[in-house]
């Protein structure tokens, strides 16, 4: 395990050296949040990729092979269409917005009052994707050094504040994007391959396994309804994803760089299916389908590519553990600290900015290993996550995107309505139960829609301005730094 060791090693330290880089870049708040909003597509897919395709879908989704066959990849296929609808119908609208926050959007759409409950809203998610992200440190860890739990999430997750916190989205955008490399290498070109070889071929899998591993549909059609309430709509709302199109220099990079990685997703859930099938012919027993991954990389793999595989195991769990904690700490600061102490920060405040902000990723991210030490269940915290985020929020903010006739009052009634409903439900019919989801989201819009129309129309002026904004037209409050840095050329 040597060879194996020292590509972790050397891999780790990589990242560690990136945040140090980025720390040099990210010399304004615009650079240090968004990536100065001029990432060039090559590196705006790459990253986009690496952020959605994290430990549960690396992991997971070969798990949910291991026990469903081919239809194991709908988990992380809803993934990649969220990301191509977002792509294809929003990106260039909210990249055009030029804000920080989802919650900034609400504000900007109904007037200003939405931002502190949605804030928190979204707080709790990003949180809670961070914690399940952080958690997946323990599983790869044990593999590669048999490392008590506690020790192995402290380990990862140091990583992954450091360079977060010394760079913010100029760090986090060139690890993603080694990430993205690294996971390409190791699970499609590499593990994929050599799975389908050793289980002896797709005519051997079909003559070892029932034929439903075969049934497209296989896992059902109410789970993969599920999937799609909330991955799905879960993609097109998240924080951590629109952060993300915040760093697309236009509307083209945004819409056209987020197809490819939608696209790459979908192949992504595909080969995540097809490996855990071909485990499920090398190892017929396992304890739990979650061990499918490390057990076929730890036992089928040779030396050195075992610890590349391992390594694109880490690389996905870290993208997206550090995309969640950016996003974490940009709406606790921004979206809540701020506004409850009615902070309006000067425009020549950059670097004060800057040392905030900082110092919020470093908060969140101890608060981040913290919950992640105290939890075990990495499903029920996601799960928990996405409802919260769906039940929500994926009415009031599709609501703006889509309906002029929405108001203020609406967007408030949906979003309470909604998180309280979900919460409610979690308690009454168990956390991973379907009915929360289902009966929230459909509460939320009841909420929205009877407020809405029960409420006077949103103020004609806030529209207007809302409109030159989507349009592109009326001039962002990013800080006066920016300015210099699109003379800079964008990163490609």
């Amino acid at each position: 395990m040597a060879v194996d060791y020292l590509v972790i090693v050397v891999y780790l330290a990589g990242m560690l050296a990136m945040g140090w880089w980025g720390m040099r870049r990210a010399r304004s708040k615009s650079e240090f949040l968004v990536a100065g909003r001029r990432l060039g597509p090559a590196m705006y897919s790459g990253t986009m990729a690496a952020i959605v395709l994290g430990g549960a879908s690396t992991i997971g989704g070969v798990g949910l092979g291991y026990q469903y066959g081919l239809s194991g990849a709908w988990m992380v296929f809803t993934i990649g269409l969220g990301l191509l609808a977002l792509s294809v119908f929003f990106s260039a609208r909210i990249a055009r917005l030029k804000v920080y926050t989802v919650s900034e959007m609400l504000d900007l759409r109904y007037g200003g009052r939405a931002g502190v409950i949605s804030g928190l809203v979204m707080w709790a998610y990003t949180l809670m994707l961070a914690v399940t992200s952080t958690i997946a440190y323990a599983t790869i860890f044990d593999v590669l050094f048999d490392m008590n739990r506690t020790l192995a999430i402290v380990l990862g997750g140091s990583i992954v504040v450091a360079y977060s916190t010394l760079g913010g989205m100029w760090s986090i955008t060139l690890t993603d994007m080694v990430q993205f490399v690294v996971k390409t290498i190791g699970v499609l070109l590499l593990l994929l391959p050599i799975a389908v070889v050793k289980a002896g071929g797709f005519a051997e899998m079909k003559a070892q396994l029932p034929t439903e591993y075969f049934d497209p549909l296989g896992i059902g059609g109410e789970t993969i309804f599920t999937y799609v309430l909330i991955y799905t709509f879960g993609m097109l709302i998240g924080q951590d994803i629109w952060q993300r199109v915040f760093t697309a220099r236009g509307d083209r990079t945004a819409r056209w760089g987020g197809t490819v990685a939608g696209t790459y997703c979908l192949a992504y859930a595909v080969a995540g299916a097809v490996i855990g099938t071909a485990a499920k012919v090398l190892y017929p027993k396992l304890a739990s389908p979650d061990d499918a991954f490390a057990t076929i990389v730890k036992d089928e793999l040779p030396i050195g590519v075992r610890g590349l595989v391992l390594a694109a195991a880490l690389a996905a769990v870290m993208s997206t553990s550090s995309g969640a904690l950016i996003a974490c700490a940009t709406v606790a600061n921004n979206d809540i600290w701020s506004r409850l102490r009615g902070i309006v920060r000067p425009e020549g405040e950059q670097h004060d900015e800057v040392k905030g902000n900082r110092a919020f990723i470093l908060l969140m991210g101890l608060a981040v290993i913290a919950t992640a030490i105290a939890l075990n269940d990495v499903v029920q915290a996601l799960t928990v996550a996405y409802n919260l985020l769906v039940g929500g929020l994926l009415v009031p903010i599709l609501g703006g995107l889509l309906w002029k006739r929405g108001t203020a009052q609406g967007a408030l009634a949906s979003v309470a309505v909604g998180g309280l409903a979900v919460i409610g439900l979690m308690a009454a019919y168990g956390i991973l139960a379907n009915e929360p989801v289902y009966y929230g989201l459909l509460a939320s819009l009841a909420a929205y829609v009877a407020v809405s129309l029960a409420t006077r129309p949103t103020d004609a002026a806030v529209l207007a301005a809302w409109r030159e904004r989507l349009a592109g037209r009326a001039p962002a409050h990013d800080n006066a730094s920016e300015t210099v840095s699109e003379q800079v050329p964008a990163a490609q």
